[in-house]
């Protein structure tokens, strides 16, 4: 499963830069299925930072998820229902032994999460799809 989230990080990454920056395109690639869970300021352990040093909001539609780049755009779908959000990445999760042991491939906020599933449920069967990739701006 890491080395799927790898290979996907690795497609965006080549996919930028052939498309140069400030691109609008959306990109078609590569689908990643699994649990999604969700994260708030509620649960024990999470910090008031994410990872790419923005204040942790879980009323914002962001994600944690490995190897993807920070603000990268992604479409997530409960495959049960069909109701999908768009989220960005800015923070890395779930916890890795929970990806090994339980196949958990997103961390969504509390009000993404709620787009697509009632937050009662904790864990939905998704599928990640990208939409935009992060797009550096010029120096």
């Amino acid at each position: 499963m890491l080395r799927s989230i790898v290979a996907l990080s690795l497609v965006i990454t080549s996919l930028s830069m052939v498309l140069g920056p400030r691109t609008s395109q959306a990109l078609s690639g590569p689908a990643l299925e699994g649990l999604a869970s969700w994260y708030s300021h509620e649960d024990t352990g999470v910090t008031p930072w994410t990872a790419n040093a923005e204040p942790f909001d879980d009323q914002e539609l962001t994600c944690a998820i490995w190897g993807i780049p920070f603000n990268t755009y992604l479409k997530v779908t409960n495959m049960a229902t069909g109701e999908a959000v768009i989220v960005r990445v800015n923070d890395r999760g779930p916890a890795e032994r929970l990806v090994v042991a339980e196949q958990r491939v997103i961390d969504l906020t509390k009000a993404a999460f709620a787009r697509i599933a009632e937050p009662r449920q904790g864990l939905v069967w998704v599928r990640v799809e990208f939409v935009r990739p992060a797009v550096l701006e010029p120096l």
